[in-house]
């Protein structure tokens, strides 16, 4: 997820219309096609962050579509969701979402980035990937998110937020973090003097996140050195997580759910949900993009954050 409001956008992407010669009957079907290409691939682009960064997230988004891939649908987002930017062109974005075939785990997976240019100069750059799962499985989701606000600080967040309350269910917390060691992963990244914990101002933010949540602030006088950090840590850290979330939550995962836990854990998502894209759409797109992109790339949002 995104969370625009939790941290403080020339397009290098043709806006040039298509000029092809198409069989009338198969016009609009082929001319989705290369929209839907065209839009994927400004979202694999991550155009405005450093080599690391978007190594990093490359891989990230194969590995899961590639470890998922018989479980997804092919992308429907419409072309002008996957890509979008404001009048002034200031602001870009870029979405990727596809949902799980009806019989998988998956409810959905969500990519995206967003580029900001700010009135110093500068620019904020967020890059975020996300899996989502429904109520057939109990087990948590995955979260990695990248803001970097200027070319000295990032503020990283990656983890499995769980979907059981961990107070309650001791077995949850020991088979999905205890178990796995996921803890291993933040101590390793907090040993570099550059990284400190990062605490949100948002404490909804920080009552969802499991307690071996990485939240971590790195800050360097020498922006190369952050990007050193990514290329030598970080990518080997996120993609230690997304390796665990992989096999234990979709790999080994057999467990049945009953019909009770299955109508706690729509109650329960839906509720996350809900307040996940409150705080990331409702009050950040409108200001960011003005009220039409806003109102279309809400509504479209909506339609998979929902949960029935």
């Amino acid at each position: 997820m995104v969370v625009f409001t939790h941290h403080q956008l020339q397009s290098r992407f043709s806006t040039t219309p298509f000029h092809m010669k198409l069989d009338d009957h198969n016009d609009n079907d082929e001319i989705e096609k290369i929209m839907m290409k065209k839009g994927r691939k400004a979202f694999m682009e991550f155009p405005y962050v450093s080599s690391p960064q978007k190594k990093l997230m490359v891989d990230l988004v194969s590995t899961v579509e590639n470890g998922l891939n018989k479980k997804l649908l092919p992308s429907t987002l419409p072309p002008n969701v996957q890509y979008y930017q404001n009048q002034t062109n200031t602001t870009h974005a870029s979405l990727h979402i596809r949902s799980g075939k009806p019989s998988s785990h998956i409810d959905f997976i969500y990519g995206g980035w967003i580029h900001r240019e700010l009135p110093n100069g500068g620019a904020l750059n967020i890059t975020s990937l996300s899996a989502y799962l429904n109520a057939s499985t109990n087990s948590p989701n995955f979260l990695l998110e990248i803001i970097r606000s200027s070319p000295e600080t990032l503020v990283l967040i990656l983890d499995l937020p769980p979907r059981k309350d961990l107070a309650l269910y001791p077995d949850y917390l020991q088979k999905f973090y205890e178990d796995t060691e996921l803890d291993a992963q933040r101590q390793i990244l907090e040993k570099i003097p550059e990284v400190k914990p990062y605490f949100s101002s948002s404490l909804y933010f920080r009552r969802i996140v499991s307690p071996t949540a990485i939240v971590v602030k790195i800050e360097s006088e020498a922006g190369e050195r952050i990007d050193e950090i990514i290329q030598e840590h970080v990518d080997l850290i996120a993609k230690r997580v997304l390796q665990i979330w992989l096999e234990k939550c979709i790999v080994e995962n057999n467990e049945k759910v009953d019909e009770i836990e299955r109508m706690y854990l729509l109650k329960r998502d839906k509720m996350v949900r809900s307040k996940t894209i409150e705080i990331e759409f409702s009050s950040s797109l409108p200001y960011l993009f003005g009220p039409e992109i806003a109102n279309r790339v809400w509504g479209t949002v909506q339609k998979y954050f929902s949960t029935s």
